[in-house]
C-alpha cells in the first residue's frame, strides 16, 4: 500500500491521497482519469484553452496574412516587370501559398508521431519556437543577386508550415486529454475557433498599416506607378503584417513550455503511475509539473511493470490495432472527411476576388484605396460567415454532437456548391445572391466539418496513438488543400485568353467541389459520435461498451455496475 501525504489538502484537492491506498496500478489509473473526466469546469480548463488557442490564433494569422501580403510583394519586387508591372506572377503567388501547406503536412505527421514517442510536453512549445523564428525571418527577407525573394519566402514558409502543422495534433490532444468529458467538445472547439480571430486580426493589422502609410500610398494611382515613397511604404507594410504574427506566439511560449505532461500519456505510454498522479494535482494547481517522491516513484514503476494492462505502443501494435475494421474505419473516416473538406474549403477562396468585387471592395483609384478596400472586404467576409460559424459550434457541439454537426455541414455545403456551380452565370448578375451563398458556405464550413474534423480525431483514438492518428488525419486535409491550390486554381482559368485573369471554368470547379462535399458526407458515417463519452470508452478500453476491444484491455476498466477492486478503508 502506498503511503499517504500530508498538508495542503485544505487549499487544494490532494489526488495522491485519494488513491494512495490502492495497490493495483490499473485501478489507480482508472480512478485518476475519472477525476479528470468528472472535474467541474474551472480556471485550469480556461488556461489550457487559452494557451492552445493563442497558438491557433498565430497559425491562422500567418496563413491568412499571406493572402493580403502577396499583392504588396508584387508592388515591391515586380515594379519593373515587362509584363504587368507591380503584379506578382500567378506561379510565384501560388508557390508562396502552397509552401505553407507543404510544410504543414510534414509538421502534422512528424510532430504527431514524436508527441506519441517522446511525450506531449517535450514537443509542445518547440513548434511555436519554429513558427516565431520563421515568421521573423520572413519579415526580414530581401532579394539579392543570388537569391530571389520568392525562394527565400518559400523556404521560411515551409519551416513555418512545419511548426503550424505540429500545432494541430499537439493542441488538439493536449486540450482533449486535460478536458472534462462534459465540455470537452466546447473546449476543443474554442481552441479551433481562435482561427477565426486570427483571420480577423490579419485583416485588421493590414488595415492599420494601410492607414498608417496613407499619405505615401495616395501618391500612386496604381501598382505600376507605386515608386518612391509609395514603394518604400509598401515594403514596410508587408514586413509589419508578416512580423506581427510572431507577437502572440511569444506571449504563449512560456505557458506552453511549462504546461505539465498529460496524465493520460504518463499513465499509458510512459507507464509512470506516481508521476501521472502528481501531474494531475499540478495541473489543477497551475504548476508546471508534479514532483513525486522519487523512491516511491521508482518502486511504483517497477511494481506496475507487467501489471499495467494498457498495451505498449509500437509499430506492430499500431498495425494490429488499425487492422481491425472497427478501429481502421475510424482513421479512414477522420482522414477522408478532412481531405474532402479542405479541397473545397481552400477552393472556396478562389471566389474571394469575385466576392470582394461584388460588394465593391476589389479595386480603387489609388494604392491606398486598393489596400484599404482589400483589408475591409476581408474583414467583412470573416465577420459575416466564418467567426459566427466557429462559435455556434462551440456552444452546440456538446449538445448536438460532433457527428450530427458534421453530417449537417456536409449536407448543406453539397447543396450550396450545387447552387453556386449550376447557377453561377445567373448569380453573377445578382451580386447579393452570390454574396449570401458565399457567407452561408463559410458559416456551414465552420458550423460543420471544418470544426468537427479537428475535434473528433483528438478524441476517438487510444492515447498511445492519438497524436499520430490526429496528425495523419490533419495531413490528409492539407494534401486536399494543396490539390485545391495547385490543381483547381489553374483549372478555373481553363479556356481563358493568355495573360487573362478571367475564370471561365470556375462554375465547373464549384460543381466538382459539390461532389467532394458529397463524398465527405459518406465518410462521416465511418466516425463515431464522441459526445459525452470518455476517451477510454472511445478507444475501446471499457468493457460492456459497443467498441470494446478485449485484445487491448483485460479488465482494467469496469462498468459502473461492477464493484471497485482494492477499495479498502483509508489509512
Amino acid at each position: 500500500m502506498a503511503r499517504q501525504t500530508a498538508g495542503g489538502n485544505a487549499a487544494f484537492h490532494n489526488f495522491h491521497n485519494d488513491y494512495a491506498h490502492i495497490d493495483d496500478p490499473n485501478e489507480r489509473r482508472r480512478l485518476a482519469l475519472a477525476e479528470i473526466d468528472k472535474a467541474p469546469f474551472g480556471w485550469y480548463h480556461v488556461r489550457a484553452v487559452v494557451v492552445a488557442g493563442i497558438g491557433f490564433f498565430t497559425d491562422a494569422y500567418d496563413i491568412f496574412a499571406i493572402n493580403l501580403v502577396t499583392s504588396m510583394l508584387g508592388v515591391v519586387y515586380w515594379q519593373t516587370a515587362s509584363s504587368k508591372p507591380g503584379i506578382i506572377p500567378t506561379n510565384s503567388d501560388t508557390a508562396i501559398k502552397v509552401a505553407t501547406s507543404g510544410g504543414t503536412v510534414l509538421g502534422q505527421v512528424g510532430f504527431g508521431i514524436l508527441a506519441d514517442v517522446v511525450g506531449r510536453k517535450k514537443m509542445y512549445g518547440l513548434e511555436l519556437i519554429l513558427i516565431i523564428f520563421a515568421t521573423l525571418a520572413q519579415s526580414l527577407s530581401a532579394a539579392s543577386p543570388a537569391m530571389s525573394v520568392v525562394g527565400l519566402i518559400i523556404f521560411w514558409r515551409v519551416l513555418m508550415g512545419i511548426g503550424i502543422g505540429g500545432d494541430y495534433p499537439l493542441s488538439s490532444i493536449i486540450t482533449s486529454e486535460f478536458a472534462t468529458t462534459k465540455w470537452r467538445g466546447a473546449m476543443m472547439g474554442a481552441v479551433f475557433a481562435m482561427q477565426g480571430i486570427g483571420q480577423l486580426a490579419a485583416a485588421l493589422i493590414a488595415l492599420i498599416v494601410t492607414s498608417g502609410f496613407k499619405q505615401s500610398l495616395l501618391s500612386a494611382k496604381g501598382a505600376s506607378s507605386c515608386d518612391g515613397v509609395c514603394l518604400l511604404a509598401v515594403d514596410k507594410m508587408w514586413r509589419v503584417v508578416i512580423g506581427f504574427g510572431a507577437v502572440p506566439g511569444c506571449i504563449a511560449l512560456y505557458y506552453r513550455l511549462t504546461i505539465p505532461e498529460t496524465p493520460r500519456y504518463t499513465f499509458d505510454v510512459a507507464r509512470d503511475v506516481e508521476k501521472a498522479g502528481e501531474d494531475v494535482k499540478a495541473y489543477i494547481q497551475g504548476k508546471a509539473e508534479g514532483q513525486p517522491d522519487e523512491i516511491r516513484r521508482v518502486t511504483a514503476i517497477a511494481d506496475s511493470e507487467g501489471r499495467l494492462e494498457v498495451p505498449k505502443a509500437g509499430f506492430k501494435d499500431f498495425v494490429a490495432h488499425y487492422r481491425q475494421w472497427k478501429f481502421g474505419k475510424v482513421l479512414l473516416g477522420t482522414a477522408g472527411s478532412w481531405f474532402f473538406l479542405d479541397v473545397a474549403f481552400y477552393g472556396l477562396g478562389l471566389n474571394n476576388s469575385i466576392i470582394l468585387g461584388a460588394i465593391g471592395y476589389s479595386k480603387g483609384n489609388t494604392m491606398y484605396e486598393v489596400f484599404r478596400r482589400n483589408a475591409v472586404g476581408n474583414l467583412i467576409l470573416v465577420c459575416a460567415g466564418a467567426i459566427p460559424g466557429y462559435w455556434v459550434t462551440v456552444f452546440t457541439v456538446d449538445t448536438l454532437g460532433r457527428k450530427t454537426i458534421q453530417f449537417m455541414g456536409f449536407t448543406m455545403l453539397t447543396i450550396l456548391f450545387v447552387i453556386i456551380g449550376f447557377a453561377y452565370d445567373k448569380l453573377l448578375k445578382h451580386n447579393g445572391a452570390l454574396l449570401a451563398l458565399y457567407v452561408l458556405a463559410q458559416f456551414f464550413f465552420n458550423f460543420g466539418p471544418n470544426a468537427t474534423t479537428f475535434i473528433v480525431p483528438g478524441e476517438c483514438f487510444p492515447t498511445r496513438y492519438r497524436s499520430t492518428s490526429h496528425g495523419i488525419s490533419a495531413a490528409s486535409g492539407k494534401i486536399g488543400a494543396i490539390i485545391a491550390q495547385v490543381v483547381f486554381g489553374p483549372l478555373r482559368q481553363r479556356g481563358a485568353p493568355p495573360g487573362s485573369t478571367e475564370s471561365p471554368w470556375l462554375n465547373h470547379v464549384m460543381e466538382i467541389f459539390a461532389l467532394f462535399m458529397l463524398c465527405g458526407l459518406f465518410t462521416t458515417f465511418l466516425i463515431p459520435e464522441t459526445k459525452r463519452k470518455t476517451l477510454e470508452e472511445l478507444a475501446g478500453e471499457v468493457p460492456g461498451t459497443a467498441n470494446y476491444d478485449p485484445g487491448s484491455r483485460s479488465g482494467a476498466y469496469k462498468t459502473n455496475s461492477e464493484p471497485d477492486s482494492g477499495s479498502g478503508d483509508r489509512v
